[in-house]
């Protein structure tokens, strides 16, 4: 994926639904970085929920981010990330 500005950046996946707040959050994050990503809503789809689950080892709370096909956690991963300087070259891999 690349940005206005050239450069490269992974490709992002986010599973959400529509009333989660930590999805609003990371989302925010994700956007406030510059950040496209792919949003999966898997509120009402059990097919994609299982899809989720199976990607994400099990893990069945919203949200679920994927960096290329690395699986990050949910926000509180993502901030963790942020705030240790480690998101940003994370997100730069080719």
């Amino acid at each position: 994926m690349t940005k206005a500005d050239g450069t490269y950046m992974a490709k992002v996946t986010i599973y959400t639904t529509p009333i989660c707040p930590y999805c609003v959050f990371a989302k925010r994050l994700l956007h406030q970085k510059g950040v496209d990503y792919d949003e999966i809503n898997v509120a009402f789809d059990p097919e994609l929920r299982n899809q989720m689950v199976k990607r994400a080892g099990g893990m069945m709370t919203v949200p679920q981010i994927f960096v290329g096909e690395m699986h990050v956690g949910g926000y509180d991963e993502l901030h963790a990330l942020d705030k240790d300087g480690k998101l940003d070259p994370l997100l730069a891999k080719a």
